[in-house]
């Protein structure tokens, strides 16, 4: 595996490969198997697999603290190393945004609710990093996990719009076994918050329960999911929505397939979880 730092290197190699298939996989590090779940799906569809790690200070707000993001690059290179990726990107926050920098890329009504309203500045951030990584690359496919759902179908828009000529791959969101969605954050839950986290996908899993069983009104659903976490005590809802799978706009009633979206806080730690589900014909 090679290790590049430098913008320059990787453009270098990346007209050496121009013939290659390349799959990418762009991360901020702290990796876990949902990572690596989508390093196996490049590794099954291209000659040459690319992963970067940076940790992007554009989408943290001004109350949030970057410094505090996991850091285990020491650890991610060896796991990269041992999953057959041949190269890593990991610059440093000076070469990827040196000081002249001044260009942000924005993707609007998508960007606007849930996450997009309680990180304001979030998703601005998130599409300018990927939309400068996809144009240092120039991969073939890029893949994104489920578990960002609403980011997912940001970049899918922010790709389609500006004509980028990468295939987004949508790849499913990897639980531990008692239905936890995997997150770098997840870290920093202690015992008796990870006890307490489930109780996310708990209440999501409450809501495709309803809708198979032929429940179509949105404020009942909603409120079978808030029924469950507000048993939990210690546990804030930020959001539980229920919405249409590819506007993100939320629904009054159920119909065709639909994207249960829900954010919770324990004690300073935020999660975010989802799940698609489609009525029942």
């Amino acid at each position: 595996m090679r290790i590049i730092r430098s913008i320059r290197a990787l453009q270098n190699w990346r007209r050496k490969h121009e013939n290659q298939k390349i799959g990418f996989v762009p991360t901020m590090g702290a990796l876990h198997e949902g990572h690596f779940s989508l390093i196996r799906q490049a590794r099954k569809h291209c000659s040459m697999v690319v992963v970067s790690i940076f940790v992007n200070p554009l989408q943290f707000g001004p109350a949030e603290d970057l410094s505090r993001y996991p850091r285990t690059v020491k650890i991610d290179q060896q796991w990269c190393r041992d999953s057959g990726v041949d190269l890593l990107f990991w610059p440093s926050s000076e070469e990827f945004y040196p000081k002249v920098f001044q260009t942000s890329v924005k993707v609007n009504r998508l960007s606007q609710r849930w996450e997009g309203e309680a990180r304001p500045t979030h998703f601005e951030g998130v599409t300018t990093v990927v939309t400068k990584l996809l144009c240092l690359v120039h991969p073939n496919r890029s893949y994104f996990g489920q578990k960002d759902y609403q980011q997912l179908l940001i970049i899918k828009q922010m790709v389609q719009d500006l004509n980028i000529d990468t295939k987004i791959v949508r790849c499913p969101t990897i639980r531990e076994s008692d239905g936890l969605a995997l997150s770098s954050r997840n870290r920093f839950l202690l015992e008796s918050q990870r006890r307490k986290a489930v109780s996310l996908s708990t209440a999501l899993k409450q809501g495709v329960q309803a809708i198979k069983q032929g429940a179509t009104n949105a404020r009942i659903i909603q409120s079978s999911m808030q029924k469950i976490l507000r048993k939990i005590s210690g546990v804030k809802i930020e959001y539980l929505a229920v919405c249409d799978a590819k506007t993100l706009e939320p629904l009054t009633s159920v119909k065709g397939e639909v994207v249960l979206l829900g954010a919770i806080q324990i004690g300073n730690i935020r999660l975010i979880d989802n799940l698609l589900v489609k009525r029942p014909s």
